[in-house]
């Protein structure tokens, strides 16, 4: 049997190594891809400090990463949107619940990728530039386009405006940058907030008004440029977002509803390992704390939340909605860009946890990449 390397949690809480692991054949609606590069996401930081507590339905071993890109080595039964020799970028799901499958997680050299999940590389994209994509891609279509979200229309690469206004607290974010483009393709103006080094990238992603998040009063500079708008909802990205765009959708018309992607507690100071109980509860405590307070402060504005899932639209209508549909020919037009724009940290999986300190640390407008 032909064998590749990968790297995996060979068991809870012991830590990330690289092995050797056996091709797996892709099974129906599955195809086999040779990776050439991956991105790092925050939360394969937290599968690999603490992935006994959030996420302790996965069986070990565990591959984490979910953003991948590479070339098709083999197909599936039923697979007709691509052939072996086709460059793609997927949304690798071997994390979630449904599949909880090491063959199909991100950090190895051969993974196994869900069709409706997986898109074509456009000639003009690198595979570093394409594996920036999936899962904040998938992030931000699961805020906007579940109808237990925001519920919006498929995008479109001629959409038809709408007059109704999205807000994207954290548009320079790697969810941002996508939850702006594909609220555009929706036919949405989009009121966005980021650092003000960053203004320009978000209109060119096709913000419509930008506001420095950190400035004093920027709450109420948003409601009085939203007064006579009709807003379709918000998408929630960065510490405090949720509670700013409560505040702010509580007076205004039209749909009150904050897609929350960032959770009231961070846990990027959680340590693996001996000891992690020490860092691990008073996080706890704290995001126990601050949900509380959001369901409070929602409630009393007339406003609901909900916390986004990345993954979920692997299990409904806006994975293939996005990955089959509209990727595709969007990204061969040239009319959805691939971003934020790829900072390569390395090559190999050994570069692997040193891309994921860095992210640990802070990166903005940018999304770490190691090549393989």
């Amino acid at each position: 049997m032909e064998c590749h390397k990968v790297m995996q949690l060979s068991a809870k809480r012991a830590g990330l190594t690289i092995t050797q692991a056996t091709d797996t054949s892709p099974g129906p609606g599955e195809i086999a891809v040779r990776v050439r590069a991956v991105a790092v996401n925050p939360f394969d930081r937290y599968v690999a400090a603490m992935g006994d507590v959030i996420s302790g339905y996965l069986t070990c071993p565990v591959v984490p990463g979910s953003d991948v890109a590479g070339k098709v080595v083999a197909v599936g039964e039923a697979v007709t949107r691509f052939r072996v020799g086709d460059r793609v970028l997927g949304h690798a799901a071997g994390l979630e619940k449904s599949r909880n499958n090491p063959a199909e997680g991100g950090f190895q050299e051969r993974v196994l990728l869900l069709d409706h999940m997986t898109s074509p590389i456009p000639d003009h994209l690198s595979f570093e530039q394409a594996a920036v994509l999936p899962l904040g891609l998938s992030t931000a279509a699961s805020s906007l386009f579940q109808k237990d979200f925001l519920g919006l229309p498929p995008p479109r690469i001629d959409p038809e405006p709408t007059g109704e206004v999205v807000i994207v607290w954290g548009g320079s974010t790697s969810v941002g940058s996508n939850a702006i483009q594909l609220a555009k393709a929706a036919g949405y103006d989009v009121v966005t907030t980021c650092s003000p080094r960053n203004n320009d990238y978000v209109v060119k992603l096709g913000a419509n008004a930008v506001f420095d998040y950190r400035a004093a009063g920027v709450e109420r500079q948003i409601e009085t440029a939203l007064r006579g708008r009709r807003v379709a909802g918000a998408v929630a990205i960065g510490k405090g977002a949720a509670a700013a765009c409560i505040d702010i959708l509580a007076t205004c018309q039209g749909k009150r509803f904050v897609a929350q992607v960032t959770p009231p507690a961070s846990f990027d100071d959680v340590t693996p390992g001996p000891g992690r109980w020490r860092t691990l509860l008073p996080a706890f405590v704290k995001m126990a704390g601050g949900n509380l307070s959001l369901t409070m402060r929602a409630w009393r504005k007339g406003v609901a939340t909900k916390m986004v899932w990345g993954s979920a639209l692997v299990e409904n209508e806006v994975g293939p909605m996005i990955y089959e549909t509209f990727l595709p020919d969007v990204l061969a037009s040239g009319r959805y860009l691939a971003t934020p724009a790829p900072d390569v940290v390395g090559h190999g999986l050994e570069s692997v946890p040193k891309a994921m300190e860095r992210q640990r640390r802070g990166v903005s407008a940018r999304k770490l990449v190691v090549t393989l």
